[in-house]
């Protein structure tokens, strides 16, 4: 649409308000609606798949090409030197026509010429004054047509109502009811203007100066830059046509011979003529390539669609076409080269005009999301500390005319989180979380009364159009990206009310998991999906400060119910699914957490639900949901008796066993029967029998198995053989068609193996040797049989070795949770003791 509107009257790009807006609301529908489907389809990265494999290309591409603001500065250069060359012709002009005309031939000059001359120089004067001002007010005619806009229908709707206030006061009464239901209505609209646009203002804004009274359209910019148009091809045409009449005919007088003043008058006005001929058909020449670029050859848009700018962009683009033309015209010609559109849009950022903000914010917006400028883009900002400071204090605002500055500095800093380096420099900004945080609008507050919490509507009144979801998106973006580095994460957690925030948008609810349509949906997915990937990288956060973010979060009276309401209702996001319950395992590291989680009702019930489950699709994703609700349950069993109680009484004990013979889920579920064998407790013997059935298949896994399901069925078989007793143990040997010394071997063999400790399958040389010890202690003739083995060499060979690594059930980063009782050191020592005193 904005092709058609270059070449008419000034050039310059003029918007209709109406159809600007409805593009833009269409742009960014759209945008948002693409955004969101993509980003609940993504994985957990939010990058998609073939990124990497384009990024070299990308990185080539961008290396390569030159970037598309060169061409405008390469224009702004040409026109710049014509521009400097006609100046000093018409400078030149001047002092000639002054100097050697009117000073040294003012009285003997023929009356034609010196009118002619006078008429010129005051031609060019208007000339080169129009000139001077031109590029100010094509400068104003940049801003935001939205604003001008706005201006005048305030105007409007201030005129209409003094028109009705009058009528309403010289009226006899007549027409009073119509009059009160107009003035109500008219009043009623500029009340919810003035709600919308509540700003306090200590300066004009340049749309608003009332230059004349009643006619404050005559100071809209772009009327003034066409009249000064217009005025100086009007100046340079007359003055084309008069220095060539007076060219070509000669006329400048008779001089006698005898007359010296005048004998070189002829050549002084041929002179005069033909350099105000030469500046103003160069000044023609300038306009005339002026419009073959932008009129016929179309450079702003070209330059515009390359930038990837949308129908909003073109305002950019002219700004920063003048602003280089300016530069290279008042400086030297080399200056508006030297410019870029990055820096330029930096140095608008900072300024005090809501426009020049609003054009600063678009561009690096733009360059930020765009693949082929983005690394230069946020390598520049991100060694600018005061851009990045401005970005940030921009979060804090939340008038509505700013919602799109807003917005633009949100996904800016959103790109600049995603690398380590810059995502410390915006966390080290004081107050920085603080204004990440008033992205979130939660819907929690602070209640009545000190038994209950308040609950507030996300959206009010003077709101209605403002979009939230798409902030709160934005938000969680940042801090998902910010929380990639440990140091930030305990500032997450240190920033007050930040946390209560960030779980407040994982509560779900039937309704939305379900609902495929809705674009509100869509968005509200996202949210719940990003504050899941968020709360996730708080949890898994090793040492001290993990251990405290872990403990607040699961203080949340609302974590472990919004997490379970994912696990219910979220069948058709199984991604949602996998993120809940990888928390509730990162929580179930502390104590104080295994045990909220087992007395939420329905969490163990949902969670054995998926591990169980008994329809399978096939689904990679829903395979790893089974897996990692596997986990989560043997966490919560691990070290708590009544989380193994509350198992017990869900009667899947037998499933449990049955899932042994299952290959997808068996290694998670040998983790929950040994959990259960180890800390039910006593009480709970008669429940735990029915593990001896498992017994035949957990010594086929020890004899054929390897690395981790060996490890585990090694665990589990220490523990099944204590619900059997001798004769027992020989019934399940003899009918698996394993015998004693084939087992043994087996356990000396696995030390051999592992003869250091093993990062991947840290604990299996303690499962050899608890199995060991039981083997020893139920037959005095297995002491002997391992004797002959060689088991005593390999013993010791481990007490050499041990390591704080194989004392810990679960890690967190490198750091060991939930050890053992008994270390490793002093297991072998208890067998290598039992092997010495029967030998003696």
């Amino acid at each position: 649409m904005y092709s058609e509107n270059i070449g008419e009257d000034d050039r310059s790009i003029h918007l209709q308000v109406l159809e600007l807006q409805k593009l833009e609301e269409a742009r960014g529908s759209s945008d948002t609606v693409l955004d969101y489907r993509n980003s609940v389809e993504k994985g957990d990265s939010g990058e998609t798949a073939d990124a990497a494999s384009v990024s070299s290309a990308i990185a080539f591409h961008r290396s390569t090409s030159p970037a598309p603001e060169q061409k405008l500065t390469l224009f702004a250069l040409r026109l710049a030197i014509i521009e400097k060359i006609a100046t000093n012709l018409g400078t030149l002009g001047f002092i000639w026509a002054t100097v050697v005309l009117l000073g040294g031939f003012a009285i003997t000059l023929e009356k034609s010429d010196f009118w002619f001359i006078t008429i010129i120089l005051l031609i060019e004067g208007t000339r080169i004054f129009s000139r001077s001002h031109e590029l100010e007010w094509q400068h104003q005619a940049t801003w935001t047509v939205s604003g001008v806009g706005i201006s005048s229908f305030r105007v409007l709707q201030s005129s209409s109502i003094s028109l009705l206030r009058n009528l309403k006061r010289i009226s006899d009464g007549i027409f009073k009811p119509i009059l009160d239901n107009g003035l109500r209505e008219a009043t009623t609209r500029i009340g919810r203007q003035e709600i919308f646009d509540r700003r306090t203002t200590l300066t004009w804004k340049n749309s608003e100066v009332p230059l004349l009274p009643y006619a404050r359209w005559l100071y809209i910019s772009s009327y003034v830059s066409r009249i000064l148009y217009w005025l100086q091809l009007l100046s340079a045409s007359a003055c084309v046509a008069l220095s060539s009449y007076k060219l070509v005919m000669h006329n400048y007088g008779d001089v006698q011979d005898g007359d010296l003043d005048k004998r070189n008058r002829q050549a002084a006005l041929s002179i005069f003529y033909s350099l105000a001929l030469a500046e103003a058909l160069l000044f023609l020449a300038e306009k005339a390539y002026w419009e073959w670029e932008v009129s016929v050859c179309h450079l702003l848009e070209n330059v515009t669609r390359e930038c990837g700018f949308g129908v909003t962009g073109m305002v950019s683009i002219k700004r920063f076409f003048y602003d280089a033309y300016s530069k290279s015209v008042n400086g030297s010609i080399f200056d508006g080269v030297k410019m870029d559109m990055v820096s330029f849009a930096m140095d608008l950022l900072g300024s005090n005009c809501s426009d020049e903000q609003l054009i600063g914010a678009r561009i690096l917006r733009q360059f930020a999301v765009n693949e082929r400028f983005a690394e230069d883009t946020l390598e520049k900002i991100g060694i600018n500390l005061p851009v990045i400071e401005r970005l940030v204090e921009m979060l804090n605002w939340k008038d509505l005319q700013e919602e799109e500055i807003r917005r633009s500095a949100a996904e800016i800093l959103s790109k600049l989180a995603g690398k380590k380096q810059n995502s410390l420099r915006v966390a080290g900004i004081s107050g920085a979380m603080e204004s990440i945080s008033s992205l979130l609008q939660n819907t929690r507050s602070l209640g009545e009364a000190p038994d209950e919490i308040g609950e507030k509507k996300l959206f009010h009144d003077h709101h209605l159009h403002y979009d939230f979801w798409r902030f709160n998106n934005l938000g969680l973006l940042i801090l998902k990206k910010l929380s990639r580095d440990h140091d930030n994460c305990g500032k997450i957690g240190n920033t007050r009310g930040l946390l209560p925030k960030i779980i407040d948008f994982t509560h779900t609810d039937a309704t939305l998991l379900k609902d495929e349509n809705a674009d509100m949906v869509l968005s509200r997915v996202l949210t719940v999906k990003r504050s899941l990937q968020l709360v996730k990288m708080l949890v898994s956060t090793s040492g001290n400060t993990g251990k405290c973010l872990r403990r607040e979060i699961s203080e949340i009276v609302f974590t472990i119910s919004n997490l379970r309401d994912v696990l219910r209702h979220g069948v058709r996001y199984p991604k949602l699914q996998k993120l809940g319950i990888e928390i509730l395992s990162f929580l179930a590291l502390e104590t104080d957490g295994r045990e909220r989680i087992a007395v939420t009702g329905g969490v163990l019930k949902e969670l054995f639900s998926i591990f169980l489950k008994s329809k399978i699709h096939g689904d990679e994703n829903e395979k790893r949901v089974r897996m990692a609700a596997g986990e989560a349950i043997g966490m919560l069993a691990l070290e708590s008796r009544s989380n193994c109680i509350q198992i017990l009484k869900l009667g899947v004990f037998g499933r449990l066993v049955e899932a042994l013979e299952v290959p997808l889920i068996r290694v998670n579920a040998a983790r929950v029967l040994r959990n259960l064998c180890i800390y039910s407790g006593h009480e709970c013997f008669l429940d735990l029998r029915f593990i001896k059935t498992a017994a035949p298949t957990v010594l086929k896994s020890i004899t054929s198995g390897d690395n981790k399901l060996l490890e585990v069925m090694l665990g589990l078989a220490a523990q099944v053989f204590k619900f059997m007793s001798s004769e027992e143990a020989n019934i399940v040997l003899t009918d698996s068609g394993i015998k004693k010394q084939e087992l043994a071997n087996s356990l000396v063999s696995i030390l051999k193996k592992h003869d250091k400790p093993a990062i991947k399958v840290p604990r299996i040389r303690r499962f050899v040797i608890e199995l060991a010890i039981w083997m020893m202690e139920d037959d005095v003739e297995n002491v002997g049989m391992f004797r002959d083995l060689g088991m005593e060499k390999e013993l010791v060979k481990v007490l050499e070795t041990t390591a704080e690594l194989e004392n810990f059930d679960v890690f967190s980063g490198t750091v060991g949770v939930s050890r053992q009782s008994r270390t490793v050191h002093w297991l072998a020592e208890l067998a290598l003791k039992m092997l010495e005193d029967e030998h003696s």
